[in-house]
């Protein structure tokens, strides 16, 4: 089993290999040709990497409620979860068959002659094995799981051969699809549940799922997730985030507040590259903790502050919710950057200067010195230029948003190889790319799940029934945006950012257009909230994730991050109060979003 999960892994680094050449040499006139065989490549990583986080537990899910449960409970609820998990992604690899049986002989090739259809068959094969995979892990004895497996694909067969006569079942099987959603069932597959239950009791074909699935993960821009992404990854595996700290420390420790101010930078611009702000609580709370703790600064401000941070980077490109935001709700990407990084600046300032407001009265600072100072920035040139990379082939006009995604990634690739030599080897570097890969194909599952229920509920009129209903309770604009900024807050404390993205924003984006917003201005009010929701207590996701780094009560963590908790707050109901703040450098630089 070992090799064969090593075999997976190599496959995936393997696709994402390809994925990164065929992005640079896109530039070429000659490698015109590349751009479907680029798209396609993005399908193949996106199932390969739903796949991989299937077999490691870690497609995304809403996890809250099944973690509150007693240890007793956890068992039938996996097993619950597991079989109605089981049984939805068996219907959509019939589905995708279904789907790929209707391309077979139509000749169709890509790039240097691939068939399409070889890459087109990555859906059914890949639903196939995650359908395995949610078997497997359901329970822990063999007989059960075969069991799991056997009546799952029993059922869906069953399912997919009465069709319309399931009619009067449609709302059981709604309802047991919203308890599985509740105990922990993946995301993707309550997603592609709704719309797979509705077009089979329909007598609608169900092949019109991993057709809209298709559609989507081939869309010509998203590739650029996966790039970016792999970027962020790669900087996040190297010393990138200890020279960047020392750098900032060199230059601003000797302040008031100088500490604070190094970690709320320093975690910005990690996070603007990783695209988590959880990911950068791990992997910068160990350098910047005993650096405030040092400095004087209390413990629960030390840990407030350093929980708190890691979500200012997601409005700064290129974020990876920031792009996805921007694919989502079909804002043009440069316009989403440019109207993002004024509102991302005012959290960075707010934050600081709570950081500086909290400092001890008499700090231990280091003295300034200025070969500390040339000498940190010169052994952080490399991570300076790296945001430098895509901003200036994008705006500058050199590159499309998917070259510059892959430039970016091969600079980092190659700084941290030969530049910095401190690019992790052999199984370590396998690792990276497994984590990378299983964080993007989780994302596209979802993805391409909700553009199946999107279309569903564009079908039956569902955005336009809620413009109406929101229209007519709440005739205020300014009510609208009250309770906008509440249910996406609420929104952030129970789903993860990418899945709340992809659900949310095709249903809010109609009604806020009603309200006469502007989608740029939407799209920063959902990525603060969001990641706003990610410190409120009760469940907010970091809180857990600092919990677990520092080894401290989730309570004791949440009372911490309370003042940066309202400083965040005050800064969110100015960049909704204010969408000028918003909109100041796209009209300013000719490239308004409209709306």
């Amino acid at each position: 089993m070992a090799l064969l999960h090593r075999v997976e892994n190599l496959l995936l680094a393997a696709t994402l290999a390809a994925l990164l050449a065929c992005g640079v040499t896109s530039l070429l006139p000659a490698w015109a040709a590349a751009d479907e065989l680029i798209r396609h490549l993005t399908l193949l990583t996106g199932m390969l990497g739903g796949m991989v986080a299937a077999r490691d537990g870690q497609l995304l899910a809403m996890g809250a409620v099944v973690q509150a449960l007693p240890h007793r409970a956890r068992v039938p609820a996996g097993l619950f979860t597991g079989f109605v998990g089981t049984a939805v992604t068996a219907l959509l690899t019939l589905a995708a068959w279904q789907f790929v049986r209707e391309e077979v002989g139509s000749g169709s090739t890509l790039a240097f002659g691939i068939p399409r259809i070889a890459l087109q068959a990555a859906l059914p094969l890949g639903f196939a094995v995650i359908t395995l995979r949610l078997a497997w892990r359901s329970a822990a004895g063999a007989g059960v799981r075969l069991g799991v497996l056997v009546l799952a694909v029993a059922g869906a067969v069953v399912a997919e051969h009465l069709g319309a006569d399931l009619a009067l079942a449609r709302v059981p099987l709604l309802i047991l699809l919203s308890i599985a959603t509740v105990l922990g069932v993946p995301i993707f597959v309550v997603l592609a549940g709704i719309a797979l239950i509705w077009f089979l009791t329909a007598g609608d074909p169900v092949a019109s799922v991993p057709l809209d699935h298709y559609d989507q993960v081939t869309n010509p821009l998203l590739a650029t997730l996966p790039l970016f992404t792999l970027a962020g990854y790669i900087v996040a595996a190297t010393g990138a985030a200890r020279r960047l700290v020392r750098l900032l420390r060199a230059w601003s420790g000797h302040l008031r507040g100088g500490p604070a101010v190094v970690a709320v930078l320093a975690c910005t611009f990690f996070t603007a590259f990783t695209g988590g702000s959880g990911v950068t609580i791990l992997a910068l709370g160990g350098l910047l903790m005993p650096i405030l703790l040092n400095s004087g600064y209390r413990d629960q401000s030390a840990l407030g502050l350093v929980t708190g941070a890691g979500s200012l980077g997601v409005l700064f490109a290129p974020c990876l919710p920031l792009i996805l935001y921007s694919i989502v709700a079909q804002v043009p990407m440069t316009t989403m950057f440019l109207g993002a990084a004024l509102p991302g600046l005012l959290l960075v300032v707010l934050a600081s200067a709570w950081g500086i407001a909290a400092s001890p009265p008499v700090a231990r600072r280091r003295r300034f010195s200025w070969r500390r100072a040339r000498v940190t920035t010169w052994r952080a040139k490399w991570e300076l230029l790296l945001p430098v990379v895509p901003l200036v082939l994008i705006f500058g006009g050199y590159a499309l948003p998917v070259p510059a995604a892959a430039l970016t990634a091969a600079y980092a690739l190659l700084a941290a190889a030969f530049l910095n030599r401190d690019l992790p080897r052999g199984a370590r570097l396998l690792e990276v790319v497994r984590e990378c890969g299983a964080l993007v194909g989780g994302i596209l599952l979802i993805l391409g799940a909700a553009m199946g229920l999107t279309n569903l509920l564009i079908t039956v009129h569902v955005p336009d029934r809620l413009t109406e209903w929101i229209g007519a309770t709440l005739e205020s604009r300014w009510l609208f945006l009250l309770a906008l900024n509440l249910f996406l807050l609420a929104v952030g404390c129970l789903m993860d950012i990418f899945s709340a993205i992809i659900v949310i924003a095709p249903l809010i984006v109609p009604v806020a257009l009603a309200f006469g917003m502007d989608p740029v201005h939407l799209g920063v009010i959902v990525l603060a909230n969001l990641e706003l929701g990610y410190l409120t207590p009760p469940v907010g996701l970091n809180l857990f994730m600092s919990a677990a780094r520092f080894g401290r009560p989730v309570l004791t963590v949440a009372r911490a991050s309370l003042p940066m908790l309202a400083v965040l707050a005050v800064g969110l109901l100015v960049i909704t109060a204010f969408p000028q703040l918003t909109l100041a450098l796209p009209r300013w630089l000719g490239a308004a979003g409209g709306g």
